[in-house]
């Protein structure tokens, strides 16, 4: 387990969680993205509680592999997600927002398989 893995993951955990936590708390910066993209109000405990489950799962991975390459898939796919739904409510100028943490766990799950 290289140190670059290590340090990359655990940046990555934080990140994640700290977008978990934002979007479990609420947070007005969060919310009101939400409400322009047209996702359910319905959805958001279910997202943050995704994310928070990626981000802890990122840490489990470096003990338990497997895990930490499930959560990093899982947190990919959601992020991308995230990218296509910004697309579509043609909010070219922020798509970089989902990209920063997309990028993070991609980088996370590259460096894990390099291990």
């Amino acid at each position: 387990m290289s140190t670059a893995y290590v340090v990359v993951t655990i940046l990555a955990a934080l990140w994640v969680g700290f977008s978990a936590f934002s979007l479990l708390r609420r947070a007005e910066w969060v919310v009101k993205s939400l409400m322009d993209y047209g996702v359910p109000r319905s959805w958001w405990t279910w997202l943050g509680a995704a994310k928070a489950a990626g981000s802890v799962g990122l840490l489990v991975g470096l003990f338990v592999p497997v895990v930490g390459v499930l959560a990093g898939i899982g947190l990919v796919l959601y992020f991308a997600g995230a990218v296509v739904t910004v697309l579509r409510a043609r909010s070219y100028s922020t798509v970089v927002f989902p990209l920063l943490y997309l990028v993070p766990v991609a980088a996370a799950l590259v460096l894990g398989f390099a291990a």
